[in-house]
């Protein structure tokens, strides 16, 4: 019987433990999209000052790029002790490491006042909130999917994905009203940094929610049956080798797809397009309500048809996307750009849904915190970390047909991946569950 049958312990409610994955991620994501915004917006003027503003918004990019690269080194630190100590304390920390981070960014002076040590900063908290969410996004999915009743995974699973949107809209929902509060002056002297520094507040209340969850009923089980590992990076790079390749590629589209719509388009849009920053941020906001919307849609079809069939059908949606990246958003024209917008968020919303709880079935109970969290943040590097620069570079050299086709190329890479890995469980007669 699959680990997530076990009943849920006392006092561990269904609401308490999806609210408990979906309040964190909203502050995770919520925190990595305002450093998203700034990094198109703020950080090219403040932090990296250079003749050539093209040279600028590339080396912001560049500290964009850091975060990634560091997600996994904390997928492997945050999951060594959620697989070792547990779910609920792996995560508190997780959410402080990010936190702290993402204050000290709004207290950061500028380049004109410390000169290179200001970008230097800026770098060394990116790479804290690289760690802090590569320890975040598989413990919250797990606190969830192992809480889940037969049937229900990618329902469950679901939940914190949805910190995804949420916190974005947030985060652009917060600069936009900055923005129509104070002069571009006072927001480019001091207004970029209140979203930074309120989130302390934001984390506390999720620290609260944390604390109150108990641990989850399957590594409840692995510690009465004493199946846990004494180093689960090693166990999963030693025994789980293929799942851990498949599923990397298999996210990559992901997240290609997602920082193309977001921090490419806002840029590209903004600078070359000619779109004002507060037509397009609202704009962009409306589009993600669709990528809201599409994450239980995709949760329901993943429990009735099962997950990584999805995935792969979606995976060929988004190859076929790519081709109206040049008609649609190189238009120029305001409703072929928000169509654009729509559909791309509304797919992401497809395929990010089901993910979190794919990643997790591909590993066992005793490495399934580290290995779902270097599966889900390797995919980061592949698809997400160089994303914006590589499109932008894209873009300027051969237009913006060229970011279509990087987007194509990558959605079949990940079609193909996670046929194999479908084979691969059909192969082995193993169930579409979380395993033992």
């Amino acid at each position: 019987m699959s680990s997530s049958t076990t009943p849920l312990p006392a006092g561990n409610s269904p609401a308490r433990v999806l609210a408990a994955s979906l309040i964190g991620t909203t502050i995770e994501f919520f925190d990595f999209y305002v450093y998203a915004t700034a990094a198109v917006l703020i950080f090219p003027k403040l932090f990296f000052p250079a003749s050539d503003p093209t040279s600028a918004l590339l080396q912001s990019f560049a500290t964009f790029a850091i975060a990634f690269f560091a997600r996994p080194i904390g997928a492997a630190i945050f999951g060594h002790f959620g697989d070792r100590i547990g779910r609920k304390a792996t995560l508190v920390a997780a959410l402080m490491t990010m936190g702290v981070s993402t204050v000290l960014i709004g207290l950061l002076p500028g380049y004109e006042t410390i000169g290179v040590a200001a970008p230097l900063l800026l770098a060394l908290c990116r790479l804290g909130q690289g760690l802090g969410l590569g320890g975040e996004w598989g413990g919250a999915v797990l606190l969830a999917t192992e809480n889940a009743p037969p049937g229900k995974q990618a329902w469950y699973g679901m939940f914190p994905q949805l910190g995804a949107p949420i916190g974005f809209i947030l985060a652009n929902g917060s600069f936009l009203a900055l923005d129509h509060m104070m002069t571009n002056e006072q927001f480019l002297n001091w207004g970029w940094r209140l979203p930074f520094i309120v989130s302390a507040a934001l984390v506390l209340v999720g620290l609260y929610v944390r604390l109150k969850v108990t641990e989850t009923p399957a590594f409840n089980k692995a510690v009465q049956h004493n199946e846990r590992v004494r180093a689960p990076m090693l166990a999963v790079l030693r025994e789980h080798p293929g799942a851990l390749l498949l599923g990397s590629i298999g996210s990559m589209a992901t997240f290609v797809l997602f920082y193309l719509m977001t921090v490419f388009c806002l840029s590209w849009g903004t600078a070359r397009l000619g779109v004002p920053r507060d037509t397009f941020l609202p704009l962009q906001m409306l589009a993600v309500l669709f990528f809201g919307l599409g994450i239980p849609a995709s949760a329901v079809l993943a429990d009735r048809l099962g997950r990584l069939r999805v995935l792969i059908g979606v995976s060929l949606a988004i190859a076929a996307f790519g081709f109206l990246t040049g008609p649609m958003f190189g238009s120029g024209n305001l409703w072929l750009i928000g169509l654009y917008l729509i559909i791309g968020l509304a797919l992401m919303g497809f395929t990010y849904g089901p993910l979190g709880t794919a990643l997790a079935e591909l590993f066992p109970t005793s490495v399934r915190y580290t290995g779902s969290s270097l599966t889900f943040n390797i995919g980061g590097i592949l698809g997400a970390s160089l994303a914006p620069y590589i499109a932008t570079s894209l873009a300027t050299t051969h237009g913006l047909a060229a970011v279509g086709w990087y987007l194509t190329i990558a959605a079949l890479l990940t079609a193909a991946a996670l046929a194999i890995a479908a084979r691969r469980i059909a192969s082995y007669n193993v169930a579409v569950s979380p395993a033992e």
